[in-house]
C-alpha cells in the first residue's frame, strides 16, 4: 500500500509500560515466554488437526483459522513490545506504526467473524443435528472464511485509507505499547470526525452484528441442551461448546472493556493492561482452553506424538 500522507511526523515514540524499574527483566522474560508459548501452542492445533483424519470437521477447521489469527495479533504486538520494555520506550517509523495497526486491525477484525462463525457451527451441531452435515459442507465452510477474509480485507482498507490521509504536525509520542486506533487519531492535527464516525458505522457489522449473532445462537443452543431429559446428556453436550463460549467471554470482554470509560483515575494505565490481556494473554489462552478441555484434541495429539516417535526409532 502506498501512503498519501503529507505529514511532518516522521517517527512515533512508543512508551510502553512506564516505572518497571526492577521488574523490567522479569517483564521482559514474561513476554518472551507467553510469545513462544503462543506460536508453538497455536502452530501445534494448526499441525495437530491438519494431520489427523479425526479432526477434519468443520468445527476444528474454524479453529485452525483462529489459531492462525492469533499467531499473526501476537506476531503483530509482542515483538515490539519486547524491545519497548527492554528499552523503556522506543521508536518506530510513521510507515511502520501504520503498518502495525493495519495488521492488528486485521487479526483483531478476522478473530470476530471466526468466533461468530463457530458459534453458528455449534449452533447447528446442537440444534440442528439431523442436518448438520448437509449445511456445514466442506463448501460451506470454505465460502464462510472466505467470506470472513474479504470483509476483514475490506474493513481494513477502509480504515487504512482514511487514516493515511490524515495529517501529523506533532506531538509524536503514543503512550501505549503498540499503535492503536485512539492514540493515533489523538496524534493527528486534522479533523477526525469523520473518521471516528466510520468507525462507528463499521462497528455494526464487525462488533455489533457478530456479538448478537453469538448471544442468539448460544440462547438456542442453552434452550435445547435444557430440554435434554439426563444430567449426563446436558453435560456431555454443553461440553461440545464450552470451549468456545470460553474464548468468546474471554475475547469479548477484555476487547470491549477497553472501549468502555473507567472510574479509574489512571485511566490509560487500565485501558494498557486491558489491552495487554486480548493482545498478549487472549492468543496464549486460546490453545489452551481448546486443548486441555477437549479430548478429542488430547487423543489426536497423542496419537501424532506417538506416530513420531516410532518413526524416529525406524
Amino acid at each position: 500500500m502506498q501512503f498519501s500522507n503529507s505529514s511532518e511526523v516522521t517517527e512515533i515514540l512508543l512508551l510502553g509500560f512506564q516505572n518497571l524499574e526492577s521488574f523490567r527483566i522479569c517483564f521482559f522474560l514474561l513476554l518472551l515466554i507467553i510469545f513462544c508459548v503462543t506460536v508453538c501452542g497455536n502452530l501445534l492445533i494448526i499441525l495437530v488437526v491438519s494431520y489427523s483424519r479425526s479432526l477434519h470437521s468443520p468445527m476444528y477447521f474454524f479453529l485452525t483459522q483462529l489459531s492462525f489469527t492469533d499467531i499473526m495479533l501476537s506476531s503483530t504486538i509482542v515483538p515490539n513490545m519486547l524491545h519497548i520494555v527492554l528499552l523503556e520506550g522506543t521508536s518506530v517509523s510513521f510507515i511502520g506504526c501504520l503498518t502495525q495497526f493495519y495488521f492488528f486491525l486485521t487479526s483483531e477484525s478476522l478473530e470476530c467473524l471466526l468466533l461468530t462463525v463457530m458459534s453458528y457451527d455449534r449452533y447447528q451441531a446442537i440444534c440442528n443435528p439431523l442436518h448438520y452435515n448437509m449445511v456445514m459442507d466442506l463448501t460451506f465452510c470454505v465460502r464462510a472464511v472466505l467470506l470472513c477474509w474479504v470483509m476483514m480485507i475490506a474493513v481494513t482498507l477502509t480504515l487504512s485509507v482514511t487514516v493515511s490521509r490524515l495529517q501529523f504536525c506533532g506531538p509524536n509520542v503514543i503512550d501505549h505499547f503498540f499503535c492503536d486506533f485512539d492514540p493515533l487519531l489523538e496524534l493527528s492535527c486534522s479533523d477526525t470526525f469523520l473518521l471516528k464516525l466510520e468507525d462507528m458505522i463499521l462497528a455494526v457489522p464487525f462488533v455489533v452484528c457478530p456479538f448478537i449473532v453469538i448471544l442468539v445462537s448460544y440462547g438456542y443452543i442453552i434452550i435445547t441442551i435444557m430440554k435434554i431429559p439426563s444430567v449426563s446428556g446436558r453435560q456431555k453436550t454443553f461440553s461440545t461448546c464450552s470451549s468456545h463460549l470460553a474464548v468468546v467471554f474471554l475475547y469479548s470482554g477484555t476487547g470491549i472493556g477497553t472501549h468502555f470509560p473507567t472510574l479509574s483515575p489512571d485511566k490509560k494505565s487500565v485501558k494498557k493492561v486491558l489491552s495487554l490481556l486480548y493482545t498478549v494473554v487472549t492468543p496464549l489462552l486460546n490453545p489452551m482452553i481448546y486443548s486441555l478441555s477437549n479430548r478429542d484434541i488430547k487423543q489426536a495429539f497423542k496419537k501424532l506424538r506417538n506416530k513420531k516417535v516410532v518413526c524416529l526409532l525406524n
